[in-house]
């Protein structure tokens, strides 16, 4: 936001640097980023002197220039050859004088040096209106005023305009400031902390009267919850024409562009107070009567731009009789505005609903200077105030009469906030106690009201434009800002307590688990929380009912909270994937957001993202294509490093899966995986297949915690492998082996593992071969050859009894 350092002045008489005013408005919570410069000219005519050209002969060498000598108040006249065809002795002229720099109406500057033109010297330039940036007349010099004193710096005859402006970077809390009157306010709470009590002025809006009642338009609004107050007036008999040059300076300094002095009136008043205000000619309005109301979903609009936009039915209109002629608080009609045959106008001054504007802008792409303002919540208290200073403005530059009473519908007043104050709170929040007169006085400074002052604290009353200050600790904030983050005191002791925490606190655990997921090769990725409510029609596991939506949504596609990490994790997939990375191994840790009856959840899950090959292509290695068991190794690598290996599976209930397991612990479900089905991902563009992991993380984390380590010494005694090669029915499982080994021997047998299996030719039909090996260990002492004999028959017999095993 831009700040005039002139223009701020009319409401406070600093006689401050800007560089100090800066400074000061930084430590209220107005950042300032930038002081630029401003000037009505560019170059502000500096070295541009009145001179008297004293003669004036041909050039001896060409026919077109001229040889006079000018008196320029130096201590001797100064030769210059002009080619202008009016120069002639006796005139006062503007002359640039050696090492002036003039800016070409393309703004290159080029600077005036001593040369020879044609044989002549000459020691500066006469100009023209264009050549000093005060017009656009190239057809000669300028002639002055015949009584103007040679000598005279230009920039005091032409009232150059120099200004300094600040860029705020002002904080979307911050409605109060987006104004130069609003900045003052705050200046001046700044200034009197530091005993320096200067006046804030206000324009006087005494001399406003009503001329006539000639044209009265009606005002009928409609809907009072979007609109709470409208106000109106008509002007007739305006003259629109162009601006007096003090207000085009105003606007220019900031970046606005002059249109006409009735636009410009209103633009003025904007950056002036901070209530936005709209002209309508009166002409166009069908039987003088205004409807601030909605229209019909899919009503055609054409807006000051030309666009032709689609109106929604919950977009505030103001309309006529017959039409609409404005977007509420965010842009104008193209055939209800003000033109240069516009006589009478309908001016308007309103406060809108913060939120109604905010959508509205949004869903028209629509960013001006009066929705930036009504979305954030103006000063509803300064409605009518506004309006007559911009009628008052409007007949002093116009032209003009006021014809007709205000119109004011605010038939619910908006109340102030009531909010109390604890000094005790106040020292706990600050770190250091402030006085209690200074802490009035600074509120005060603020225009918030004390209603009652205690022992313990103070009853407040804050204006309703301080939407940002409701409560105890934001009435804090704005003490502490104004009294000077600078003047707390830093304690030179360091307090610090340590806490014990849980080895498995959850981010703990998640940075164990995100820097394994990163040594294999995966890459974090963070997705936005909200999301489309499309979404949910991919998924049978989804409802429409359990959404979290969004009272105020940035678009369409970030409409409600995610009930799934799947789809926002296929975008990022997608968006990868259309960059030619097709090699993508990702995961996010993340929540998910569910509506119910009674109340609404949130639960934390981790996702993996699997696609393409496995790994980059080498020259010595053949690349393989992911698949469901390079995904199914990685999570149970994941859930063994946290202990959880006592794993169950079983298919997948998940409807976005085509084929996938579910691995539990007990009756907790640990994690859901498999391949995405191809209807998904037809959805997001993505012709290869997508593995897709679904931790329940809250699960994993209360499963971790259940999960008792033992540690035992490293045996002193050797290990002994066995193996046997068995020939066994096709619909045996290594799970029943294993299962009969570890009851048969149920101390010594520490492992059974199945390392061979052969299916094919010289077997039996509907058999197979298992080979299969046999670890035992005697923690006591070496086992001998006759204890491992036992075993093995002992091993072998039961797979015969139970099984039908053969050995091979």
């Amino acid at each position: 936001m831009k700040i005039s350092y002139n223009w701020l002045k009319q409401f406070i008489k600093i006689d401050w640097t800007a560089e100090k005013t800066g400074e000061l408005l930084t430590d209220l919570g107005l950042e300032i980023e930038g002081i630029d410069t401003y000037q009505s000219v560019k170059g502000g005519l500096e070295g541009i002197v009145v001179g008297e050209v004293l003669t004036c002969e041909q050039h001896p060498n060409a026919d077109r220039l001229k040889v006079t000598t000018v008196n320029i108040g130096a201590d001797a006249p100064v030769q210059i050859v002009c080619g202008a065809p009016n120069v002639a002795a006796g005139q006062k002229v503007p002359v640039a004088t050696i090492g002036t720099t003039l800016y070409a109406a393309n703004g290159e500057p080029w600077k005036i040096k001593k040369g020879k033109i044609r044989g002549k010297e000459s020691h500066g330039m006469i100009c023209a209106e264009d050549e000093l940036g005060l017009g656009e007349s190239h057809d000669g010099i300028m002639v002055l005023d015949n009584t103007l004193v040679v000598g005279t710096a230009a920039a005091t005859i032409f009232n150059v305009e120099n200004d300094l402006v600040f860029e705020i970077g002002l904080t979307p809390n911050r409605a109060d400031a987006m104004s130069h009157y609003g900045v003052a306010r705050d200046l001046k709470a700044g200034l009197l902390q530091q005993e320096i009590g200067l006046e804030l002025i206000t324009p006087s809006v005494s001399a406003y009267h009503v001329d006539a009642r000639s044209l009265k338009i009606d005002v009928d609004v409609q809907d009072n919850e979007r609109c709470p107050r409208y106000c109106g007036v008509t002007i007739s008999g305006v003259k629109v024409k162009a601006s007096p040059d003090w207000l085009q300076h105003r606007l220019k300094s900031i970046g606005l562009a002059p249109i006409n002095n009735i636009v410009d009136a209103t633009n003025y008043v904007l950056h002036e107070l901070g209530q936005p205000l709209h002209a309508f000619d009166a002409s166009k309005i069908s039987s003088n009567k205004i409807e601030v109301k909605t229209c019909k979903a899919g009503t055609k609009f054409t807006t000051l731009d030309g666009v032709v936009r689609e109106l929604h039915e919950d977009d505030l209109m103001i309309c006529d009789a017959e039409k609409p002629m404005c977007i509420a608080g965010v842009f104008g009609g193209i055939d209800s505005g003000v033109t240069e045959n516009t006589v009478n106008i309908f001016l308007e001054s309103a406060y809108f609903n913060p939120v109604s504007i905010r959508k509205t802008a949004k869903r028209h792409a629509l960013n001006t200077d009066a929705s930036f303002r009504f979305e954030r919540g103006i000063d509803p208290s300064i409605t009518e105030y506004a309006l007559k200073r911009a009628a008052l403005l409007i007949t002093e530059i116009a032209g003009g009469e006021v014809t007709s009473d205000v119109v004011d519908a605010y038939p619910k007043k908006i109340k102030d906030f009531e909010v109390r104050l604890s000094f005790e709170n106040a020292k706990k929040l600050i770190g250091e106690e402030i006085p209690k007169e200074t802490i009035k006085s600074i509120l005060t400074s603020l225009d918030i009201k004390v209603n009652n002052v205690t022992e313990t604290g103070l009853g407040l009353t804050v204006p309703a434009y301080r939407n940002d200050v409701q409560r105890e600790a934001d009435i804090i904030e704005e003490v502490l800002r104004v009294y000077g983050y600078n003047n707390i005191a830093t304690t030179t002791k360091l307090n610090a307590s340590i806490s014990n925490s849980s080895r498995f606190e959850d981010y703990k655990l998640q940075n164990i688990i995100g820097n394994q997921l990163a040594s294999q090769g995966f890459f974090e990725i963070m997705a936005n929380s909200l999301t489309s409510p499309k979404y949910i029609e991919l998924s049978d596991d989804l409802k429409v009912e359990h959404n979290v939506t969004m009272l105020n949504p940035l678009s369409s596609d970030l409409e409600v909270m995610r009930q799934s990490l799947l789809f926002s994790g296929l975008e990022a997939v997608a968006h990868n994937i259309n960059r030619r990375r097709e090699d993508l191994k990702l995961f996010e840790f993340g929540k998910t957001y569910h509506q119910y009856e009674d109340n609404r959840e949130e639960h934390k899950h981790l996702s993996l993202f699997v696609t393409g090959n496995k790994t980059q292509e080498r020259w010595n290695s053949a690349t393989t294509p992911s698949d469901f068991f390079y995904l199914k190794g990685s999570i149970e690598t994941l859930l063994e490093r946290l202990g959880l290996n006592r794993l169950r599976s079983a298919p997948t209930k998940a409807a976005i899966l085509s084929e996938g397991l579910t691995l539990s612990v007990g009756k907790k479900p640990l994690v859901d995986f498999g391949l995405v089905k191809k209807s998904v991902l037809k959805h997001f563009g993505i012709s290869q297949n997508v593995l897709f992991a679904d931790f329940n993380w809250d699960n994993v984390l209360e499963m971790a915690q259940h999960n008792k380590i033992k540690f035992s010494a490293i045996p002193k005694y050797p290990e002994v492998r066995r193996d046997f090669a068995l020939l066994l029915d096709n619909s045996v499982t290594f799970e029943d082996i294993n299962n009969i080994a570890k009851q048969t021997e149920k101390q010594l047998l520490k492992n059974v593992n199945l390392f061979d299996v052969y299916e094919g030719n010289n077997l039996p039909e509907g058999k197979k071969s298992y080979a299969v090996s046999f670890t035992l260990q005697d923690e006591n002492k070496t086992l001998n050859d006759k204890q491992i004999d036992k075993i093995m028959s002992k091993l072998q017999a039961n797979f015969e009894s139970k099984l039908g095993a053969e050995l091979r």
